[in-house]
């Protein structure tokens, strides 16, 4: 199993051109797998081989990961990273079938994305320290995360040349190593330029060709981002979980509610399917909803 994963990580590198990302969460997902299908089959993890596989113990695995506690949606994508698998052992007649066919996706409980108003935002926004480099770093990661509605695992991955303040475009690679120009507004190209003139240079004592940095001068890490918000979020007391996700969720909200076509918004967005964009619209449906029963005199 360990030398069939191998070789699979490979071809999801060189022939898939995924992106490292993706390649850690499959490698991940395949490696628990591997060790759950051992402790079935009563071996040592390097003994298990692909061909021992079948559809019984694929759904044994999934039936253990949601007794424990596991979420529909992480189980789905641990699901998708071992059809992936067993589709190239197949191709590779490692194996004769495909075990997954047999399993069916785990219905994903409906949850609508959160989000800020944007009053909340402002104040998300305001609240970075500007008298000092990291708060002049701070101003522009919010501004440039809600400005433009990037991923954070993308925002993680900017170069310096990656985006052009003058004209307000920056290039984003996004999942599948699918690369979008995406567009971001006059108030970020400002907090980006300041930080870029007055901040970035104090704090990049190595030669990183990262936009965003660290206090040592390395590139900024998707943890880092998510410590980043989690800080400005507790000292502004709000009464709601919030992540950098949310400036995403909240970015995509806003245009929707301002009007935006949707196909513009999925585009921005860098979704694949307009139905992971027309969840939004269900969010924009529900705050019409409080707005006219906090508003109107019969409601």
């Amino acid at each position: 199993m360990e030398e069939a994963l191998d070789a699979f990580q490979i071809y999801l590198k060189v022939h898939k051109n995924c992106s490292p990302l993706t390649n850690i969460a499959y490698q991940k997902d395949i490696f628990q797998f591997n060790l759950f299908t051992a402790d079935i089959l009563n071996k040592e993890p390097s003994q298990v081989r692909p061909s021992e596989i079948d559809y019984r113990i694929i759904r044994q695995f999934l039936s253990w990961l949601i007794r424990g506690g596991c979420k529909k949606t992480t189980a789905a994508r641990k699901l998708a990273a071992l059809r992936s698998f067993f589709r190239y052992l197949n191709q590779e007649q490692v194996v004769e079938t495909n075990p997954v066919l047999m399993i069916k996706t785990p219905k994903q409980d409906k949850k609508l994305p959160s989000f800020l108003y944007y009053e909340e935002v402002i104040e998300l926004l305001k609240a970075p320290d500007e008298r000092n480099a990291l708060g002049i770093r701070d101003k522009a990661l919010l501004e440039f995360i809600y400005s433009s509605g990037a991923r954070v695992s993308e925002v993680a991955l900017l170069k310096l040349d990656s985006v052009d303040v003058s004209l307000g475009y920056v290039r984003v690679m996004g999942k599948g190593a699918k690369e979008r120009l995406v567009p971001f507004g006059s108030k970020a190209a400002d907090a980006i330029s300041t930080y870029l003139k007055e901040a970035r240079p104090k704090l990049t004592l190595s030669r990183s060709g990262a936009l965003f940095v660290n206090y040592r001068g390395d590139a900024l890490t998707v943890r880092g981002m998510h410590y980043i918000v989690d800080k400005y979020v507790k000292q502004l007391a709000l009464a709601k979980k919030v992540s950098p996700h949310t400036l995403r969720h909240s970015f995509a909200t806003h245009m929707l509610d301002q009007g935006a076509d949707l196909r513009v918004v999925q585009e921005l967005l860098g979704h694949i399917s307009l139905s992971t964009t027309q969840i939004y619209t269900h969010v924009t449906k529900k705050r019409l909803k409080e707005v006219y029963q906090n508003t109107h005199p019969r409601a």
